[in-house]
């Protein structure tokens, strides 16, 4: 999808207020994948449910022949925890050429590293929570090896999405692009949001 485009800044993979925001993305299982209104942001988010976690889910790319291919080195996620069963797994490509799956969850409460698979407990606040990885720190301290590329990701029942992004370097929420911020409306903004 990337591999062969220009990697700077920031580059999104989903934002819930995009025009199709999952174009890109394949639905799984049986439960609920939609876009709603949050109502503690005022913005559109996609919302994943399902009674068991593990059957409903979302993966990028589409097609699983083909990859992300993102070389930027930080993954940042802004998800609504909704005090349910939460997971997520991403791949990556490490400098032995191998892929690594790692896996948080917040039903897990220790780390298991095997060779392919490193799965990690997951602490959420309730409502919105900014999830920030640095994928070369993950991968060496997994690993011993150095992170190369981001190939795939599934996120799984029970969340909300705001946005999903990579980026260069760690932002101050000053320096990101008002649409990429995380922030609560005010009675103004609320009341402009309603004349749209």
């Amino acid at each position: 999808m990337f591999r062969n485009k220009l990697q700077s800044g920031l580059i999104s993979l989903v934002c819930g207020s995009g025009l199709d925001p999952l174009a890109t993305w394949a639905n799984h299982g049986k439960g609920c994948i939609k876009r709603i209104t949050d109502e503690d942001i005022q913005t559109l988010v996609i919302e994943i449910t399902s009674v068991q976690f593990c059957t409903t889910w979302i993966s990028i790319p589409r097609d699983p022949k083909n990859v992300v291919g993102i070389r930027l080195p930080y993954l940042t996620m802004v998800i609504k925890y909704l005090k349910l069963p939460f997971c997520f797994e991403f791949v990556v490509m490490d400098s032995r050429n191998t892929k690594r799956r790692f896996r948080a969850s917040n039903c897990q409460s220790g780390t298991i590293v095997s060779p392919l698979l490193c799965h990690m407990p997951l602490a959420l606040d309730e409502g919105w929570n900014k999830i920030q990885i640095d994928l070369f720190s993950f991968t060496r301290q997994a690993y011993g090896t150095d992170f190369v590329e981001f190939l795939t990701l599934e996120i799984y029942a029970n969340c909300r999405i705001r946005r999903i992004y990579f980026s260069d370097r760690w932002y101050k929420e000053e320096e990101l692009p008002h649409s990429y911020r995380m922030w609560k409306p005010t009675k103004k903004t609320k009341s402009r949001l309603a004349k749209d």
